[in-house]
């Protein structure tokens, strides 16, 4: 493991390691991982003027008639790519993306919560997240066909999933990204790597990073590993809780040591940011089809808009791990999954929390209950929400958000609507094996 500061420090590692080529790694609208490679005699030229790219194909990027795009690589971001030869190795960065002008490109993701971190910069915030990514092992990518049966914290015979899981430890260690321990998770074949939380346009690098080292790592094991937030019916689906904070310097703004819950004032704003406006930024966090098969009562998944300490129904719990502790002091924002773009996800969360800050919101009392046992009557009388119960529901209240509008920027909120208004009609006029099987008979 090792880091580069700058260009300089890029260029002689290359030297002496003699390195084949380097990834230019970005992401389109939707989260999906572009690259393209180039050769170390290119990289100079890159570091000072880009490289530039047809950006026509990239989903929710340029028009024909406006496609020249120019990727810049961050030196900070070099690291090798593990899974590649050790002889003559290959390299990657993670790259910010330009018009032909200078100016950053208005589509690209990582320029959107590069905004929204300069905008709580500018209030004298550092956001921090740490997210938690589940996901499954499957046989191939052609069925869901799985490779254990084992259950929350099993261990062998039953978690088939060990030796997978520490090579792709081991791979993201070498990455230079600090894991905090691994489990398998509740369903059959379902899996989970925690890692170290960081400031978030790092920790948009590393999720990304994250998701291609375990699928990598399955790969080269002969198996498949999947994101996909609920591939298996009856069971419960992956999802990627978020914790999260603000800093101030090296101080929690979410930590009150006077506090019962041990959270300050900008903390229980931030929880009613992200409350208030949940139903408006699902869309993002949970962007299929697929993921509001993993948003009903039952599964361990958030239905309802609420908050807690200790009840893990709640859509926002505040972790006790370590009560009274500063640094440990944290929300978790529970209804995300692993499908989603994570720059646009940690960009309208911290959007929201912010406006929570600024118009000084009102946190509700926590909800200490199951909610899933309650009766639609005793939600309602308890001012209890649900969040919307498909993706057609979330586009509808995303489409009049304001906030999400602006906190990802005009160009990537028409690009991502459109998009999934696509999917849900493509979605729509589907017939499903359910429905033959369920009505052919019958008519």
């Amino acid at each position: 493991m090792f880091s580069c500061k700058d260009a300089e420090d890029v260029l002689r590692v290359t030297r002496e390691k003699d390195v084949a080529s380097i990834q230019f790694w970005f992401t389109d609208v939707l989260g999906q991982l572009k690259s393209f490679s180039v050769t170390p005699q290119e990289l100079p030229l890159a570091f000072t003027e880009g490289m530039g790219f047809d950006g026509s194909s990239i989903e929710g990027f340029a028009r024909i008639e406006e496609s020249d795009m120019v990727a810049v690589p961050d030196p900070t971001s070099f690291q090798f790519l593990p899974w590649r030869p050790a002889e003559r190795p290959a390299g990657r960065m993670f790259c910010d993306i330009y018009k032909p002008d200078g100016t950053p490109y208005e589509g690209d993701p990582r320029y959107a919560l590069k905004r929204m971190l300069k905008r709580a910069g500018d209030r004298g915030y550092t956001f921090f997240v740490g997210p938690e990514l589940e996901y499954f092992y499957f046989r191939s990518d052609k069925a869901p066909e799985i490779l254990d049966r084992g259950g929350y914290f099993d261990v062998t015979p039953l978690d088939r999933g060990v030796d997978l899981r520490r090579d792709t430890i081991f791979v993201l260690q070498k990455m230079g990204i600090d894991v905090e321990y691994s489990h398998h998770e509740v369903a059959p074949s379902q899996h989970e790597i925690d890692l170290r939380y960081d400031e978030a346009l790092r920790m948009g690098d590393i999720t990304q990073t994250y998701r291609i080292a375990v699928r990598e790592t399955a790969r080269l094991h002969g198996v498949y590993a999947s994101f996909m937030p609920k591939p298996l019916f009856g069971q419960n689906g992956s999802g990627m809780h978020v914790h999260q904070s603000l800093f101030t310097e090296d101080r929690n703004a979410f930590f009150d040591p006077g506090d019962p819950y041990h959270l300050s004032h900008v903390a229980k704003c931030y929880i009613a940011g992200i409350l208030k406006h949940a139903s408006e930024l699902i869309a993002i966090t949970n962007q299929w089809v697929n993921s509001y098969k993993r948003l009903v009562p039952g599964y361990e998944a958030p239905v309802y808009i609420s908050w807690a300490r200790r009840n893990r129904s709640t859509m926002v719990r505040v972790p006790m791990y370590k009560p009274g502790k500063e640094k440990a002091t944290r929300i978790e924002f529970r209804a995300p999954d692993p499908a989603c773009n994570p720059y646009l996800a940690f960009a309208v969360m911290l959007a929201a929390g912010l406006r929570g800050i600024e118009e000084n919101y009102e946190l509700p009392d926590p909800v200490e209950e199951d909610i899933y046992s309650m009766s639609s009557a005793h939600r309602t009388s308890r001012g209890i929400h649900s969040l919307p119960g498909s993706l057609y529901e979330a586009i509808v209240e995303c489409e009049q958000s304001r906030l999400v509008r602006d906190a990802i920027g005009e160009h990537i909120f028409t690009k991502f609507i459109e998009n999934k208004k696509i999917e849900w009609e493509t979605y729509r006029i589907q017939v499903t094996s359910y429905e033959i099987d369920r009505y052919l008979p019958m008519f």
